[in-house]
């Protein structure tokens, strides 16, 4: 998508699920085998009382999002600030959304507001992220 068909305002979301499997796949892929992920057990022991998703595996969803939707194939991520509002539970449902918040007149550029919602619809994972448009 060229920065000539960007608009501030527009939005890109997607829907998924992380059950078990994906936690644990992840927890090998990244090396965090914290038992607050993995073991329900030790997750009931917290103030969370059971297994949450990995924060980074739940922020991945905007890698999917900026690379095939909004701004699409060709972005180049450039940075992404990050706030974990609440927790996700192994097995729930999250929407995550990108929305252009700025271009920038000199450079190919824009910077997006980056959102995962909980199925409640309470704001679980917020930042912004910058990227080079294709």
């Amino acid at each position: 998508m060229s920065m000539q068909s960007l608009e501030v305002g527009q939005k890109a979301r997607l829907t998924k699920r992380f059950g078990a499997a994906e936690v644990e796949a992840f927890a090998a892929l990244s090396e965090d085998f914290n038992p607050l992920h993995l073991d329900p057990a030790f997750a009931a022991s917290t103030v969370f009382e059971r297994p949450i998703v990995h924060g980074m595996l739940l922020a991945s969803l905007f890698s999917g999002l900026l690379g095939q939707q909004l701004p699409g194939e060709g972005s180049i991520y450039l940075g992404q600030s990050l706030s974990f509002k609440q927790p996700v539970f192994v097995g729930d449902e999250v929407t995550a959304e990108v929305e252009v918040i700025s271009l920038r007149e000199d450079k190919p550029i824009a910077t997006l507001a980056t959102r995962i919602f909980t199925q409640g619809g309470v704001l679980a994972v917020t930042g912004e992220a910058v990227v080079k448009l294709p």
